[in-house]
């Protein structure tokens, strides 16, 4: 089974790593001092379970990389409409394609049925030029649970967590998602495979359009929001907001707000995606993951201000810290 890895930073890299220690064939494309890092030295891993290095194929071009049976795409939800493009490159009739993006997917209304069925996202998929390159039929829908972070080039920190769930977009269960999960398990990772994967990727952005926004703002962790009785407060306004949303979309969901408080509370210390990606003066994955909730309540009339109000600031923030 050939893996390709496109966008091989923290996370993508990390996986590719996994991969290949196991011995599957993996093709790792990146860019700029990494690129170069991981051509002189290997993907470098620190994790509390013991290091190790790999030397995958590593590729500057996804030109270069071959098609593949597995399409890895790691880059950041607002870079993936602009680099959609290369993806061509890789894709064969059978290739399968994986997305580690955060927030909701490009494909998350592809197969939905019901009155949601098609429905293209404006802030995920502009002009829908994710969707035409990326066909139903290559995606396995797949969401991340882990953290890792690129300490220097070619090296990762891996810090939390080791679970990728994988679901196709119909509810089956499938061969290939079969043979992928166990290519990434014989790996070291988990990977199940679930029948609600939309309810899961809801269940996951309860979190994250409350969490991601506020840490952004705030620079507080995970435990210092959810300790602090005024942020508490606000993030479950917001939790609410997207929970409504979801209903909407027939989506009910597993678990509580105060379950999933909890669990952001067990986590400790962390600081989420999109406080790293401020603090290093990156863009923000912000769209996809509250725009797009912000979009869909607008369509619906669904009442939305909390999630409003934090998605202004923090946009307003990001723009700023561009500039500068």
């Amino acid at each position: 089974m050939r893996f390709v890895i496109a966008g091989a930073g923290a996370i993508g890299a990390y996986i590719g790593a996994c991969l290949s220690r196991a011995g599957f064939q993996v093709t790792l494309f990146a860019r700029g001092s990494h690129l170069r890092a991981m051509q002189e030295r290997g993907v470098q891993v620190r994790a509390r379970e013991g290091d190790f290095e790999v030397r995958p194929r590593i590729v500057g071009s996804l030109l270069e990389a071959g098609p593949a049976d597995v399409l890895v795409l790691g880059v950041k939800a607002h870079s993936l409409p602009e680099f959609a493009p290369q993806v061509k490159a890789v894709l064969s009739p059978d290739t399968t394609v994986l997305s580690t993006q955060n927030g909701v997917p490009w494909w998350f209304f592809q197969g939905f049925g019901g009155r949601w069925e098609g429905t293209r996202l404006e802030r995920v998929d502009p002009g829908g030029s994710i969707s035409r390159v990326i066909q139903p039929k290559h995606i396995l829908g797949s969401i991340v649970y882990f953290s890792t972070e690129i300490t220097m080039p070619g090296v990762i920190q891996h810090i939390d967590g080791n679970r990728i769930s994988l679901g196709e977009l119909d509810g089956t269960r499938s061969d290939r998602g079969r043979r992928i999960a166990q290519a990434l398990i014989s790996s070291g990772l988990k990977a199940p495979i679930t029948t609600r994967i939309r309810h899961e990727i809801w269940v996951k952005l309860l979190g994250n359009v409350a969490f991601n926004p506020v840490s952004a703002l705030t620079g507080c962790t995970l435990v210092e929001m959810t300790r602090d009785p005024e942020l508490s407060q606000v993030i479950r306004e917001i939790m609410k907001e997207v929970q409504a949303v979801g209903a909407k979309l027939g989506l009910e969901l597993p678990v509580s707000i105060e379950q999933r408080t909890a669990g952001a509370e067990k986590v400790g210390e962390h600081k989420t995606s999109m406080l790293q990606d401020l603090e290093r003066g990156r863009p923000l994955e912000l769209e996809a993951v509250v725009g797009a909730v912000i979009e869909l309540a607008d369509r619906m009339g669904v009442p939305v201000p909390h999630t409003q109000a934090v998605y202004a600031f923090t946009k307003a923030l990001s723009r700023k810290r561009q500039r500068s």
